[in-house]
């Protein structure tokens, strides 16, 4: 055959890391090991990770979702999500009388405490990150009178404070890291004393896999992410994909939703998932991908990732205490 008229051979490059962070990991099995300690229901306000497979296959074991806290039947248990919550949500849990499990994650936590902190100190305080997602309405609640939610650059020249040295930035933990610099150096040209973070709020694992799609990006035709459209992390990698480089990249729940007329003229497809996806959607895409002639796959590492973080305090309070029982019986 000539050379010239070969067809390319088919490859996927996967990244790694994908899939599952630490405080993922830790909220769903909080709600699968509450629901073994105190049976279902289990309720979780908002939910408990953004993966319509992971809520779906939650409610099937017994958890019940809700948007509001009054939702929940007085005398209940109530999980905040890993998105966490405003300090108001913990006063409306506790006039219902209601136990809860704060499942925050903790790089989140690590966030409201930074706005209290400033707060404290009478800093205005600039959030970057999207108006109305959760994560952004919780950190904002923890000091309403001091922070100023700003929605990427173009939202930079209505920014206004009281006083330009006493000012500083805080992040929602899933952006682009590109883009949230860019907001930053925005900023940072208005506002010249602006004060940054002790550490870098955008979570490890939103870097790790932005930085693995990079990696990818340029040689892929198409990238596929696994995601749900209501996660931020997982929409962002789509956005990281073609800045990369990528012909083309789109956001899937399941296999069943490629489009087959993406793979035209494709032979390397990028396959990475945001971090409220589980492994077993991935293999459904590789699958898909392995029965129309991409078989191989080749691994394309950014990082190692050896972070876990332990239960929420008050599971792990009674899962010691039946412990206890348990050998004392």
């Amino acid at each position: 055959m000539d050379r010239m008229t070969a067809t390319p051979a088919r490859k996927v490059l996967l990244a790694a890391p994908r899939g599952y962070c630490a405080g993922v990991d830790r909220a769903v099995i909080a709600v699968e090991k509450a629901l073994e300690q105190y049976g279902a229901p289990v309720y979780v306000r908002h939910e408990i990770v953004h993966n319509k497979y992971v809520v779906k296959t939650l409610e099937q074991k017994g958890a019940i979702f809700v948007d509001r806290t009054e939702e929940v039947p007085e005398g209940n248990i109530v999980m905040f999500s890993a998105h966490g919550v405003a300090p108001v949500v913990h006063e409306e849990a506790k006039r219902g009388k209601l136990a809860t499990i704060d499942a925050t994650c903790p790089l989140v936590t690590k966030v409201h405490k930074e706005a209290v902190r400033y707060a404290k100190d009478d800093y205005d305080i600039l959030l970057i990150g999207h108006e109305g997602h959760e994560e952004v309405i919780g950190t904002s609640g923890e000091a309403p009178d001091h922070i100023t939610i700003v929605d990427g650059p173009e939202d930079v020249a209505k920014v206004e404070v009281r006083d330009e040295n006493k000012v500083v930035w805080l992040s929602q933990t899933t952006l682009s890291v590109d883009e949230t610099m860019e907001t930053v150096d925005a900023l940072k040209g208005r506002f010249p004393n602006l004060l940054s973070p002790p550490s870098d709020d955008i979570c490890y694992a939103t870097q790790n896999r932005q930085t693995a799609v990079k990696q990818m990006g340029a040689e892929a035709d198409l990238v596929i992410v696994v995601g749900s459209k209501n996660s931020s992390n997982s929409v962002r990698l789509v956005e990281v994909a073609l800045g990369a480089g990528a012909r083309d990249a789109h956001l899937v729940d399941y296999a069943e939703e490629i489009d087959e007329t993406w793979l035209e003229g494709v032979s390397t497809v990028g396959v990475t998932s945001g971090a409220s996806v589980p492994e077993i959607l991935v293999e459904g895409v590789l699958e898909w991908l392995a029965q129309r002639g991409y078989e191989d796959v080749e691994l394309v590492r950014a990082a190692e990732e050896h972070i876990t973080f332990s239960l929420p305090k008050e599971l792990r309070r009674d899962l010691r205490a039946e412990a206890r029982a348990a050998t004392e019986g």
